[in-house]
């Protein structure tokens, strides 16, 4: 069963900062003689993670009862480059990704008690980058795979960027698009007063399961555009925008609502939604040990929602080979048009949810990161350049916590 939206919202805001010192580099210089290369494996990333969540608000339950959850993710990406005949560097990215998660609000999908608690997500990936040797740009298409028991996601993108006469301002598009197909699991009190099929064991639904009527799609499209450039030797700035348009069942049927006459009913939301992010980075080198990077994003949608994202990471390098890395992050956003806590919502709205992940809070996200990465490798491993471990504690004012540390392995 997939994760609950409140879950999917804080883990979103614990996500590791995998983005690096440098906002853009010049690319190296072109060779004048032809030098293909064959494939090879030039890296291997492997990141694991562990993640605990607790709240009160569960949208299971209509905006009261436990939001617990624990997930244990892990990821390898392994990293292959080759030179073709223009003497190109071509980049095949493929990933593959596994999630463990438990959450106590699934056992209350039936009311008897009888959904499962938890759940297994896996999504592998791939990608192909070209770059220009000559003039650093780069064109590249990707693909991408997601299944849970209670949805199944394909995507596809295509990315391009184009630097600047002198290298040191990139331009760079995304295009994105996800189908989706969600798996209609409903309530056990709450299911729909249709035609139901029967199987020989006398269970309800399409596959023997008594709260699931077959699945309904989703689509997502998303472009993404973002300028960088190098201002001076200290300072690199990048403005970042999104579109992104939804359609499809954007609600999801096991989450309940309450409403002020003590009926009930499950979540009803629109089926369409718009969403525009922008945002601005930057990174300032403070002196020799000292990396200041900066980020704010303003968020605006459809649905009514505004919000604001703060961050600040502090790089400080104790020594060439390793760095520590305190984050701050402070996030608030308004409400959904659509949200209504517990026994608050009216019947005669035509939408409505008690899912928090749409409600008016405001939340910090902080932390701190240890990197090492020594010239003969971590331990005297020489195929092991680098480790990463780094912690965050997050804290939302309707007072959801949750605590996430992760390992990140590279290797060469």
């Amino acid at each position: 069963m997939c994760r609950l939206n409140a879950y999917s919202q804080a883990k979103q805001d614990s996500t590791v900062n995998k983005s690096p010192y440098i906002i853009n580099s010049t690319p190296k210089q072109d060779s004048t003689h032809f030098n293909p290369r064959k494939m090879r494996l030039d890296e291997i990333n492997f990141v694991t993670s562990y993640y605990s969540q607790n709240g009160d608000h569960s949208a299971v339950t209509g905006g009261i009862g436990t939001e617990k959850v624990t997930d244990i993710a892990n990821g390898l990406d392994l990293n292959f480059v080759w030179t073709n005949h223009n003497n190109n560097k071509n980049t095949l990215a493929l990933g593959l990704g596994f999630d463990y998660h438990t959450a106590a609000s699934q056992a209350y999908v039936s009311k008897t008690g009888a959904s499962s608690p938890s759940g297994t997500r896996i999504y592998p990936s791939a990608d192909w980058t070209v770059e220009n040797s000559k003039t650093g740009n780069t064109f590249g298409v990707g693909a991408y795979l997601s299944n849970e028991y209670n949805y199944k996601s394909l995507g596809a993108d295509v990315h391009y960027s184009v630097k600047t006469d002198n290298k040191n301002g990139e331009f760079s598009v995304k295009l994105q698009g996800y189908f989706d197909n969600v798996r209609l699991i409903y309530p056990s009190d709450l299911m729909p007063a249709t035609t139901v099929i029967t199987n020989n064991y006398g269970d309800h639904g399409n596959d023997g399961h008594r709260d699931n009527f077959g699945t309904s799609p989703r689509k997502t499209y998303n472009a993404s555009f973002a300028y960088s450039q190098i201002i001076n030797s200290r300072l690199q700035i990048a403005f970042l925008a999104d579109v992104v348009g939804q359609n499809g069942l954007l609600s999801l049927p096991f989450h309940r609502v309450y409403f002020s006459n003590g009926s009930d009913a499950i979540e009803k939301l629109p089926s369409s939604r718009f969403k525009l992010p922008v945002g601005f980075r930057a990174n300032y080198f403070l002196g020799d040990n000292i990396i200041l990077r900066s980020y704010y994003r303003y968020y605006a949608d459809s649905w009514g929602v505004r919000s604001s994202t703060a961050n600040l990471e502090v790089v400080y390098k104790v020594s060439p080979f390793f760095s520590i890395s305190p984050f701050y992050r402070y996030y608030t956003q308004t409400a959904a048009r659509y949200f209504s806590p517990y026994e608050e919502a009216s019947p005669t709205q035509q939408y409505f949810t008690s899912n928090y992940e749409y409600a008016d809070f405001h939340s910090q996200f902080f932390g701190v990161g240890f990197r090492v990465a020594p010239p003969k490798g971590v331990f005297g491993w020489q195929g092991l350049h680098e480790l990463e471990i780094r912690y965050g504690h997050y804290a939302q004012s309707t007072d959801l916590v949750s605590n996430v540390i992760s390992l990140d392995l590279g290797f060469k």
